[in-house]
């Protein structure tokens, strides 16, 4: 198996659970910002040490759920901090962004890091699209025409124009172009059926960053190799991607109490926002006729709906536990879904950074020795 470290870069200490969306920035402090950054990319430049086989960053918007507007400009330092893990930006939303300047920008990271980008080509959470003020309707069709150019950024020769439903450019040639070839490794969200058959027609890593339960992934799991089946490829282990947000500690009871006091600033607090304004983008009847507004329903309620530790972890939502626990949740994962991927968000609510440190360090030393070669 590989395995990721993933770390949304929240802010901790929000006085109170959010009251509006966007969330006021009043109590940001950028001097204890300054100081959280450096700490957090010293934790993302620590994972290559501790045998994570990627490093990965995403992007978010107006909400201190996460500090990382864009997460190119931590994958820039990444490139110069790491030499050998894999830089997987979990991703840039395209359909709120322009994908010429994506793909340059991927192409930048790819060739500074020596070819070890994994180009995230992701749709986004409701509340980006108020953010950016994007009809979230339009965000599945603006996600593949996106995708489609920002390969032929990649790929073609010779100067091209676009003419597209969503996008227009008269003539395209970026510099530099990456060194993958015939393009970046390309990961695509697979969180619901039809993610997953869009993942599986784009030969791209499926990934599920939250699983709600084990039947709903395993479901998305068989659609996505069955699409790329029909699509005549025959995707591996490695193109299943789960994500599980993870505590480990020297002993169970400590990762227990540790991780549920994060998770409930995490779920109470910084989650606040994107509850708030996935209702508000529901309510508008964004995604009526869609598959989509269902799926983000269900598992809004699902997420929301307060558990104890065991009962996520039952659910393959967290792993959280001892070295020897945590091997066998992994094994889980691998033997009941295919995983040949695992994404370990770390850094989760409010956990502290020396918690976070030596959970990694108990990874390397006591969990990845069981695990690797599953």
């Amino acid at each position: 198996m590989k395995f990721g470290f993933f770390n949304l870069m929240p802010w901790p200490g929000y006085p109170e659970p959010p009251r509006v969306y966007p969330t006021p920035n009043k109590d940001y402090d950028p001097i204890k910002g300054q100081k959280l950054y450096h700490d957090y990319i010293d934790l993302l430049v620590h994972a290559e040490a501790c045998g994570f086989d990627w490093i990965g960053c995403n992007e978010h918007h107006f909400s201190p759920y996460g500090l990382m507007p864009n997460c190119n400009l931590i994958g820039s330092i990444l490139t110069r901090e790491t030499k050998v893990s894999k830089l997987a930006m979990i991703g840039n939303l395209l359909p709120l962004s322009n994908p010429i300047r994506v793909a340059e920008e991927y192409a930048m990271l790819d060739v500074m890091s020596g070819g070890r980008l994994i180009a995230g080509f992701m749709r986004g959470v409701p509340h980006e699209y108020i953010a950016y003020n994007s009809p979230p309707g339009e965000s599945r069709a603006r996600q593949k025409e996106a995708a489609q150019l920002i390969i032929k950024c990649w790929t073609e020769p010779e100067p091209f124009g676009w003419e597209g439903e969503f996008f227009q450019f008269k003539s395209v040639s970026i510099w530099p172009k990456p060194i993958q070839k015939p393009y970046p490794t390309i990961l695509m969200s697979a969180s619901n059926e039809e993610s997953a058959v869009f993942a599986a027609e784009s030969k791209a890593i499926m990934a599920m960053g939250l699983i709600s339960d084990m039947t709903l992934a395993r479901n998305n799991v068989d659609i996505f190799r069955e699409t790329a089946k029909s699509s005549g490829w025959v995707p591996t282990d490695d193109h299943v991607m789960m994500g599980a947000s993870t505590c480990i500690c020297e002993t169970d009871e400590e990762a227990h109490e540790v991780f549920a006091q994060a998770l409930d600033y995490f779920h109470g607090t910084l989650m606040k926002p994107t509850y708030d304004a996935l209702k508000l983008v529901l309510q508008a009847g964004y995604f009526a006729k869609q598959k989509a507004g269902a799926s983000y329903d269900s598992r809004l309620d699902k997420v929301a709906a307060k558990k104890t530790i065991q009962e996520m972890i039952d659910a393959g939502s967290i792993i959280c536990g001892s070295p020897d626990s945590v091997v066998k949740q992994i094994k889980r994962f691998r033997s009941e879904l295919g995983a040949g991927r695992l994404n370990m968000s770390m850094q989760i609510g409010d956990l502290p950074i020396p918690v976070v440190k030596k959970g990694m360090d108990l990874f390397r030393d006591r969990v990845l020795p069981q695990v690797r070669d599953l």
